[in-house]
């Protein structure tokens, strides 16, 4: 039995739906059938981890749903739905692996050093049969010339060396996508608060 059914899964993501608007193609629709579906495989394969190996601190089903699956889908939202996507020290694969499920079309690369959270989120591309890739090793380490559209950052342990690295891989023209606080957000970055939180933020910074 799942820990938590679909139905449940989406009244939990309600509050992070982006009402469609029709100036904006990239606001999110009701979640459809498929994408809860792989939401839920994520969430039993990421319980199942979890219990032996630290991959996130956050461990009921519930707040995972909401603070990680709930985050990262309200991020996707708020981006194009194709291009190049670097999700930096992915962790347990938020927001870069929602953002994918969310948007198929596009290309995203999980950036994670951690051994064993890269081999989860290798096993996770592979239950959910998405062409997404990981790099285990640090971004740094990448080819210098290598850049993406968007960089996505969150829930790192030095953001501004972390902030420093992204801007760095970011595509002329492209966009940083940092989930943080307010009081962390990059200057001149757009700002949306985050729901249920008290400070969170997505800050949107565009770069020449």
């Amino acid at each position: 039995m799942p820990t938590l059914s679909q139905s449940e899964i989406a009244a939990l993501l309600q509050p992070y739906l982006v009402p469609a608007q029709p100036a904006s193609p990239h606001a999110a629709t009701a979640l459809g059938q498929p994408l809860l579906q792989s939401l839920s495989d994520y969430l039993e394969i990421l319980l199942k981890w979890n219990a032996r190996t630290n991959l996130t601190a956050i461990r009921g089903p519930q707040e995972i749903v909401q603070r990680h699956f709930g985050e990262s889908l309200f991020a996707a939202q708020h981006l194009a739905p194709t291009g190049t996507l670097l999700d930096f020290g992915s962790g347990a694969g938020f927001p870069g692996l929602p953002i994918q499920l969310l948007h198929p079309a596009r290309q995203v690369t999980l950036a994670e050093s951690q051994h064993k959270k890269s081999a989860f989120l290798r096993e996770a591309v592979r239950t959910l049969q998405l062409p997404t890739q990981v790099w285990a090793a640090r971004v740094e380490q990448m080819p210098p010339a290598q850049r993406f559209d968007t960089v996505t950052l969150r829930a790192v342990d030095d953001m501004a060396a972390a902030l420093a690295a992204a801007r760095a891989r970011v595509a002329a023209g492209g966009q940083l996508a940092v989930l943080t606080t307010r009081a962390l957000a990059p200057a001149g970055s757009d700002l949306h608060a985050l729901p249920l939180s008290d400070a969170g933020v997505l800050a949107l910074l565009r770069l020449d």
